[in-house]
């Protein structure tokens, strides 16, 4: 129940539930390895404290700066398992 949105720059997948429209992850295919990031706003239980937010502005930054940085700061190495009856299953390697 998750479908999948490009934007025009096509550098990041976007899933997002197909019921509440909520995005859990976005992915990024970079040189042939796809990286993650997830959005733990949508976790249950989690306590706000343990969040360290900052701001963060992308205005700028060009193609090759935008897939730099999430090579840095994303999960790297991440397989979506698209035959689980769980479609946002995912798992991800150090």
């Amino acid at each position: 129940m998750v479908s999948e949105y490009v934007f025009g720059t096509r550098t990041a997948t976007f899933h997002v539930c197909t019921c509440c429209g909520a995005v859990p992850f976005v992915t990024s295919e970079i040189d042939g390895n796809v990286y993650a990031v997830v959005n733990v706003n949508g976790f249950d239980n989690l306590d706000p404290s343990r969040i360290r937010r900052t701001a963060t502005h992308f205005g700028g930054e060009n193609t090759s700066s935008r897939l730099a940085r999430r090579e840095r700061n994303w999960i790297a190495t991440v397989r979506i398992d698209r035959g689980s009856r769980n479609p946002a299953a995912a798992t991800a390697g150090q």
